[in-house]
């Protein structure tokens, strides 16, 4: 049942995600100072498969996908992802990029044992990267 879900969820974002790009939405201007960053865990460390992301940010708020509300956005977990999502399109919604259109501000993640990397970057209302995209520093950690 709860795969069931997470399907379900997947379409619609995937639906929604399409009629935004397809809409030509406006791209949100970053405030300036305004920056994103990982709390924890630290660059270089060692995590169990299970564990937390912390998600940090100075010079804006957080507020959900879809409240549109000046100097605010909402934080999308960018895990194993080389390159950064196509500035003007919403962020992908898929294993590798994990929204948190409720807001939050951290998580627990469960990775398999290996070597991993994790980036934040925020998006405005409608998952749209910022311009200039704000996009904290890409770590890497060691799931063990």
């Amino acid at each position: 049942m709860k795969r069931l879900m997470i399907a379900f969820a997947l379409t619609v974002l995937s639906g929604a995600t399409f009629t935004a790009a397809t809409q030509g939405l406006p791209v949100t201007k970053a405030p300036a100072g305004a920056s994103v960053y990982i709390i924890s865990p630290r660059d270089g460390a060692t995590v169990p498969q299970s564990f937390t992301v912390r998600f940090g940010l100075k010079g804006m708020g957080v507020a959900p996908a879809g409240v549109e509300k000046a100097g605010t956005g909402h934080h999308h977990l960018l895990v194993d992802v080389k390159q950064l999502p196509a500035a003007g399109l919403p962020i992908p919604s898929d294993a590798h990029h994990i929204h948190f259109g409720g807001g939050q501000t951290q998580t627990t993640l469960k990775l398999a044992p290996g070597t991993h990397t994790l980036q934040l970057e925020l998006g405005d209302a409608h998952h749209v990267p910022f311009d200039p995209p704000l996009v904290s520093k890409r770590i890497t950690i060691h799931v063990k």
